[in-house]
């Protein structure tokens, strides 16, 4: 569905879940100030979240990690069961949390920080909804770094089979950069960037990119500076 405003941009459709009342009414008065973005529900915990999400098949999930009852965590597993699941975005308090990471690692598309700016929540919600990651190379060097002890015993084995040209996609993934910046920097057309990002997603088994980033810091392919 396009924005009257623009008819060129699809709407993006957002699904609220926060244990606060007075958290969800601020982000949809944010997230609803934009003309390309609608928030269609909430759910209070994680237990109504798979209903919600086959009821309103919103693009995206923008749920609390901390929740009672079911948390985040296990409701981010129920989400990623589903056929043809939403991008889940996670919001955080706290910036650096092993629960932070698990989430990442289990398939969600970035997180947020609850004190977010208004205009990068909304800006966040794009990047999302346009199949890249909210993602943070320091942040996810210095989690890699604190999980490290689990890395995939095959890991490196899966990285060999990535083409020299796949393993310089990895890293620019990893360092943060869209499509197109990657595009710009290897003078390669962004479709040919997104079909090397879907070779890479397959060969790696992951889930998006965040996954992705996450593999190359384990794996040593890129520096981390955090």
């Amino acid at each position: 569905m396009t924005t009257p405003e623009d008819p060129e941009r699809p709407r993006i459709t957002i699904l609220l879940v926060d244990d606060e009342a007075l958290v969800r009414a601020g982000l949809r008065m944010i997230l609803s100030s934009a003309p390309d973005l609608e928030v269609v529900g909430e759910a209070e915990d994680g237990t109504e979240v798979v209903d919600r999400v086959r009821a309103l098949a919103p693009d995206i999930v923008l749920m609390d990690i901390r929740m009672p009852r079911v948390d985040g965590l296990r409701a981010l597993a129920l989400v990623r069961a589903l056929p043809h699941p939403p991008h889940v975005v996670i919001l955080t308090t706290f910036d650096v949390d092993e629960h932070v990471f698990e989430a990442l690692e289990n398939g969600a598309a970035g997180f947020l920080l609850k004190d977010t700016p208004p205009q990068a929540l909304i800006q966040s919600m794009r990047t999302v909804a346009s199949g890249n990651a909210i993602l943070s190379p320091t942040l996810t060097g210095r989690l890699s770094r604190t999980c490290g002890r689990r890395v995939p015993d095959d890991l490196r084995g899966r990285m060999a089979t990535l083409s020299e040209r796949e393993l310089g996609v990895l890293r620019l993934i990893a360092q943060g950069l869209s499509n197109a910046e990657i595009g710009s920097e290897l003078f390669l057309s962004e479709a040919t960037v997104k079909a090397h990002v879907t070779h890479i997603l397959t060969k790696l088994g992951a889930a998006n990119r965040v996954q992705v980033a996450i593999a190359a810091y384990r794996a040593g392919l890129v520096d981390d500076e955090g």
